[in-house]
């Protein structure tokens, strides 16, 4: 049996056409996920400040978010929050709240560049009453014919938990990588060299404050008695090399004044200009890290930014930038994957006006329709989301210097004006 004859059925079905020859390189077998997330995990996030900041910053961006549960009730969409979706939106699981459970996606999103949502249903074909977001280190891809076939989830040596993705358990999302059919690219990944030298930087400054914050210099051996060996005795040099280290080094021992010994000069040491730079080099690393995170320099209190006026500015452009587009994303994967499983008339809803973060921005919107004209009153509710007001709905106010143009306010609408003597 030839190619065409074995794999012809699925080959004529509507689907990708190049799906089938990415899957076939490793069909059926679990693809690894990169090595690298345990890494980015514990020399990124839990070992360099920027990262676990820049990281957080996102993390605390998207638990402010709330989700609206919408039902299409007579062609109208209407809030529902009793609803099953809604309930399990608002808590998950029985060990996170909904914000918790969506920072959490976002965490493991910026550090390894890939989510992975479990719904837990109660029998096939009924609606999910839980949702679990999992480590993506124990995730790994399995493909199939037309992509991905199942997922396993292992850990330790323990057997590994399978998921065919006919049974919707598991809500696979990504980054975009250029070189990866099956995970995302993280962040990290992009940023790894400059948190290497930011991190090696911290490093190089601790031991410099280890060693007093600056080089101690050298003790130079130069005997001035004639005849007296050219080299210190071992027993001197380990005797002499025991008490510096007890005595001398260490911040508590800075400024501590150096008792010598006959024979013994000391020589001062200090760094050159470019040695001495490290503050520059750590901030501009700094820079880059937060950059590949798409998080405003000021927001983490790092000097040199001059994008935004000030820090609500800041926080507003990292709204618009990065969080508002990572949320929508996700309301089109709810939307697209767990509301139709309760049915076709929910949907889930981001609801902006309950950001605080963005209420510079709604003011905003909310000063330039109030300022136009041309406008009514029921057209200006409308735009910014209020019902309709019907009593003085068509009403249109405007400024009372306004006046149609070629008229005059005094030549067409003279005010009256009482003479002296119009009593007597």
């Amino acid at each position: 049996m030839n190619f065409r004859q074995r794999f012809g059925s699925w080959l004529l079905q509507k689907a990708s056409a190049v799906a089938p020859l990415i899957s076939l390189q490793s069909l059926g077998q679990p693809v690894w996920t990169p090595r690298r997330y345990d890494k980015f995990a514990e020399e990124g996030y839990q070992k360099n400040i920027i990262v676990y900041k820049a990281v957080n910053e996102r993390m605390t961006a998207v638990q402010q978010a709330v989700w609206q549960v919408q039902k299409l009730v007579n062609g109208e969409w209407e809030e529902d929050p009793e609803s099953d979706l809604a309930k399990l939106l608002r808590r998950p699981n029985e060990f996170q709240g909904g914000s918790a459970f969506f920072g959490a996606l976002c965490g493991y999103d910026s550090i390894s560049g890939n989510m992975y949502i479990e719904a837990v249903h109660p029998s096939p074909g009924r609606p999910p009453t839980e949702l679990h977001a999992l480590r993506p280190d124990r995730m790994k891809v399995i493909p199939g014919l037309q992509g991905v076939q199942a997922y396993e989830y292992a850990v330790g040596t323990a057997q590994p938990k399978r998921w065919d993705v006919d049974e919707n358990a598991i809500r696979h999302l990504k980054q975009f990588h250029p070189l990866n059919d099956w995970y995302g690219l993280s962040p990290l990944e992009a940023a790894a060299y400059d948190v290497d030298i930011h991190t090696a930087t911290l490093e190089w400054n601790k031991s410099l404050l280890d060693n007093g914050a600056r080089p101690s210099g050298a003790m130079v051996y130069a005997p001035k008695q004639e005849g007296a060996p050219d080299m210190m005795g071992e027993d001197n040099y380990n005797r002499l090399k025991k008490e510096i280290d007890e005595q001398y080094s260490g911040t508590a021992n800075a400024g501590r004044p150096m008792l010598l010994e006959g024979g013994l000069t000391w020589q001062g040491m200090s760094l050159s200009p470019a040695e001495m730079d490290y503050i520059n080099s750590k901030n501009t690393t700094a820079r880059d890290i937060v950059m590949a995170f798409d998080v405003p320099p000021m927001l983490l209190g790092l000097p040199g930014d001059n994008t935004f006026a000030n820090l609500r500015e800041a926080r507003v452009g990292f709204w618009e930038q990065w969080a508002l587009t990572w949320l929508y994303n996700m309301q089109d994967e709810l939307n697209a994957w767990l509301a139709p499983q309760f049915g076709d008339e929910y949907r889930v809803v981001l609801d902006e006006d309950a950001i605080l973060a963005l209420a510079p921005r709604r003011e905003a919107v909310w000063d330039r329709i109030n300022e136009a004209t041309f406008l009514s009153i029921e057209e200006k509710r409308e735009a910014v989301g209020y019902p309709k007001e019907p009593e003085t709905g068509e009403v249109v106010l405007v400024p009372a210097t306004l006046v149609p143009a070629g008229t005059s306010p005094l030549v067409d609408n003279p005010t009256p004006v009482r003479e002296e003597n119009e009593d007597e």
